[in-house]
């Protein structure tokens, strides 16, 4: 028998859950969440979670949005829960449920909605969780791209379609009005995430009123963020644990390893909570160890993503277990990614690559490897390329950095599996014109940018590639890590 999870069953709950120890009528909202996806409910709702069971900061709850239509299906999914949602800690040695009631309402899906509730002096900050894509970058110039549809539509639209028009018109509310601008916070796994929203709200704003988009650019705090927790998709799967494990019915619990870290820049000029009392580290430059996370444990995600579905591993424990795929990834890291970041003190790269490795195969995770392929056109540009780029800029090595591009152009071309990109088409017929000609994949500009006219990169890119289609992906791999051993 399994109890539903609403505010009023919370007594009723076993002592194995964590439930909230304060009174949800006594929370007031201070935050306005747009994306309340898994990730969002695994980290930032955590933290903010375990803050007000200290009886501190009630006056920061989350209001949930989103303007999607997958933000509907959360919201009607959560609305009889009263916008609860269990957290299970998949700590292999102990699974742990925990209740968290940091979200107190969930917006109708819908612009005006939204809007208005920005306008409240109350919204000191907004956070952001829109995936590494949603910023409407420009992968040629890394700058505001201008001229996609929905950045043309809302340069001129009455009501704004984008989260960031609406934040614009927010703000230029707020500036009538005399109130305080709030702070916005991306959330999403981006380098300089901060930056990048900035640069996408200026942008934006430039077109539609140039004047608010300076009063923005002297006004409005954009830290940046560095967030961590791997947090896998629900799946019905998850849904029986929870009713099983816990007794609890759930229609959307979160599942995730019970480990997560937060590092942000302090700088919240309308004030924020008190989060450093509950784990997140607050410093003045975030960019190390951005960049430590981001190209080590995403660009390590990247890196076994592709040959891990090659190989027919459906989970990433399983892949991990694999001492070619182990290799692979241990080999790239230590000898091409970490030489490409700057120390941070009291920092040990290679603890940290250790620490990822022992994550990735925490099997009580489940974690899929088709989650880890999702959006690689957009994951690529932000976790790989970068580190490709520095690699050709020093001179350093960069063969197993084309051997992973190679790895995905032959994933791309893999007609037996499922490719979930927004490119998928384009992808496909790329990788497809690669095996006779491999810079065709390369000249994918909006993917790539200019990397295609690097000689060092194309030539090692189509050496790369050409086994990949005739031969073992599994001897690729062995002959990287091969020359990596002899290079350490």
């Amino acid at each position: 028998m399994t109890t539903p999870l609403t505010l009023q069953s919370l007594p009723d709950l076993g002592n194995n859950i964590t439930t909230p120890n304060y009174a949800r009528s006594d929370l007031t909202a201070g935050i306005m969440h747009v994306g309340v996806g898994n990730f969002h409910r695994a980290h930032q709702a955590v933290y903010l979670d375990r803050l007000f069971s200290q009886g501190l900061d009630h006056d920061w709850a989350i209001l949930g949005a989103g303007i999607k239509s997958f933000d509907v299906i959360k919201r009607d999914q959560l609305a009889p829960q009263d916008w609860l949602t269990t957290v299970v800690e998949l700590d292999p040695a102990n699974l742990s449920a925990r209740v968290t009631g940091a979200m107190i309402d969930f917006l109708p899906v819908e612009a005006g909605a939204i809007s208005s509730a920005l306008q409240g002096p109350e919204i000191r900050i907004v956070s952001l969780t829109v995936t590494e894509g949603g910023y409407y970058v420009d992968a040629a110039t890394h700058g505001f791209d201008a001229s996609h549809p929905e950045m043309v539509a809302d340069a001129t639209a009455a009501v704004p379609s984008s989260v960031f028009g609406i934040l614009i018109d927010a703000l230029a509310a707020r500036r009538a009005a005399g109130i305080m601008p709030f702070t916005i916070m991306s959330c999403d796994n981006l380098p300089e995430n901060g930056d990048v929203a900035r640069q996408t709200i200026l942008g934006l704003a430039a077109l539609r009123d140039a004047e608010l988009a300076a009063w923005i650019s002297d006004n409005v705090a954009f830290p940046n963020s560095m967030v961590d927790c791997i947090t896998p998709m629900t799946t019905p799967k998850e849904i029986v644990l929870v009713a099983e494990k816990f007794g609890l019915a759930d229609q959307a619990p979160v599942i995730c390893e019970p480990f997560r870290q937060w590092v942000m820049e302090d700088n919240f000029p309308a004030g924020r909570p008190a989060l450093e009392k509950v784990g997140v580290e607050f410093v003045q430059d975030v960019k190390p160890h951005e960049l430590m996370k981001l190209r080590i444990l995403n660009g390590g995600h990247a890196a076994i993503a592709y040959v891990s579905q090659l190989l027919g591993y459906e989970f990433v424990h399983d892949a991990m277990r694999d001492a070619d795929v182990l290799g692979w990834y241990r080999h790239l890291a230590k000898t091409e990614i970490i030489p490409t970041l700057t120390p941070i003190a009291g920092v040990s790269y290679s603890d940290y690559l250790d620490m990822c490795a022992t994550r990735f195969a925490n099997e009580a995770v489940a974690d899929r490897t088709a989650r880890l392929c999702q959006d690689g056109s957009n994951r690529q540009p932000k976790f790989i390329l970068p580190t490709l780029t520095d690699a050709l800029a020093t001179g350093g090595p960069m063969d197993g950095l084309a051997l992973e591009v190679a790895l995905w152009c032959r994933y791309c071309g893999a007609s037996e599996l499922s490719l979930d990109d927004e490119r998928a088409d384009q992808l496909r017929a790329a990788a497809e014109a690669s095996k006779t000609d491999p810079q065709a994949f390369l000249e994918q500009t909006d993917i790539f940018g200019t990397l295609a006219d690097q000689p060092r990169f194309a030539q090692s890119f189509a050496a790369q590639l050409a086994p990949l289609w005739t031969g073992s992906i599994r001897d690729a791999l062995r002959n990287f890590a091969a020359v990596g051993a002899k290079s350490e």
